[in-house]
């Protein structure tokens, strides 16, 4: 099981190239099954999720050719043969889920096991199960997989009961080969979502009021081929901007779009972090000590929940005391134990915690807990005085294109050891 090791103290410097999003390229992949033409993908990132769906979906016939040196990937289900995401693909990523709404509504019918993923807390799937009986499907479990079969789903008219991204995205892609028109009320209106709907209209899609909580789809007959660029990662460029200001750095993030990254601009601003926006990324960079800044997570574009963790790590070294609440997941406090091991001061009171920050960390073995808290420990360990070394971080893999390497062209000293190698 790899690991880092790093050394604290390095500011960091220079440029780092925004890698294409996960959270967008993942319901991209499975718009393939959509249309029997082949779907292009540019700035695919090579990310241990990706490669999961790509395995899945070339398991129910997809053909898939990459072309690596282009980060880019072709996908054609001209041969679908499969129509099954199995368990043994889908308990380590959630996102499998994004494969029943392209399946049912092209090919009839779908057989896809419950999800798993990040143990952050439950994430149900109930919202998309319901939006697409809504839509006439027929839908039961069935040894823990969701069994749903439809002659053709009909427009309709869902509301769900809260705001799931994963659940407009199902829902999105089912809609535009519906009979009739749908209309999405309570949709997530997160950047994947647009950079979604951009690529269905580009394959033929009738959409309308994408980025808004109302998407209207009008269903059409059959979808074509296309040729589409993932937007770049708002997630990975928010870790960057907060390791910047963690470590008093300055670096131009290439590709990061400051419009796509809500209220994670505004908050970093808040802290400390100098930043100058142009049209191809964001410079940005910090001499002083972070200002403590309070932020309560909730959808888009309210501060991410996926921000949740590496916010709190410029707050544990900052100069007063700040509160974090989170409202998305029930479980993504599990970081904050392994914070404290490095000398961070934090109280956690049911969903809030109370950070009271400290000139310095110190280097400690910890443990990730899951993608976005190894994020956050990555971050901490580079402000720390003396090596900290992370533990599981296949979970970081998940998430983020070849971190250690852009750390380390930005002046961080971070190594990966594979455990049974010697350091």
């Amino acid at each position: 099981m790899d690991r880092f090791l790093i050394q604290g103290g390095s500011r960091l410097h220079g440029d780092v190239v925004i890698s294409g999003a996960k959270n967008s390229a993942l319901p991209l992949l499975c718009a393939s099954l959509l249309t029997a033409q082949p779907l292009t993908l540019r700035n695919l990132p090579p990310l241990h999720d990706v490669r999961t769906m790509l395995k899945l979906l070339a398991g129910t016939g997809v053909r898939v050719s990459e072309d690596p040196t282009d980060e880019a990937a072709t996908l054609q289900a001209n041969a679908v043969d499969r129509l099954e995401a199995p368990y043994e693909m889908v308990k380590t990523m959630r996102a499998s889920i994004l494969v029943l709404g392209p399946m049912l509504a092209r090919f009839g019918e779908a057989r896809v096991s419950l999800p798993g993923g990040c143990a952050i807390g439950q994430r149900p799937v109930d919202q998309h199960i319901r939006g697409l009986q809504a839509m006439g499907a027929e839908i039961h479990l069935e040894h823990g997989d969701i069994v749903a079969k439809a002659s053709r789903l009909r427009g309709a008219t869902i509301a769900t009961d809260m705001v799931t991204v994963t659940g407009t995205e199902n829902l999105l892609m089912a809609a535009t080969l519906a009979e009739g028109t749908t209309t999405l009320l309570n949709a997530a209106c997160e950047p994947e979502v647009v950079d979604l709907a951009r690529c269905l209209r580009a394959m033929g899609a009738q959409i309308e009021g994408e980025g808004t909580d109302r998407i209207v789809v009008h269903g059409v007959e059959a979808l074509g081929g296309a040729e589409h660029p993932i937007m770049a990662d708002r997630i990975e460029a928010g870790t960057f901007l907060a390791a910047v200001l963690a470590t008093r750095g300055d670096v131009f993030l290439r590709r990061a779009c400051a419009e796509d990254m809500g209220a994670t601009v505004q908050k970093l601003a808040q802290a400390g972090l100098e930043m100058e926006i142009a049209r191809d990324g964001i410079r940005a960079r910090a001499q002083q000590r972070p200002q403590p800044v309070s932020l309560r997570t909730a959808p888009y574009p309210a501060f991410a929940t996926d921000m949740q963790a590496q916010l709190m790590a410029v707050n544990a070294i900052a100069d007063g005391v700040s509160t974090v609440s989170e409202t998305i997941f029930e479980n993504r406090f599990m970081h904050v134990q392994e914070l404290r091991r490095m000398g961070a001061s934090i109280d956690i009171d049911g969903h809030t915690a109370v950070v009271k920050g400290v000139e310095r960390l110190t280097g400690a073995r910890v443990m990730a807990t899951d993608l976005r808290a190894s994020a956050g420990l990555v971050i901490a360990a580079m402000t720390a005085d003396g090596e900290t070394e992370i533990d599981r971080i296949y979970h970081l893999d998940r998430g983020y294109d070849r971190m250690e390497d852009k750390l380390r062209a930005l002046g961080a000293q971070v190594r990966r050891v594979t455990s049974g190698a010697t350091q």
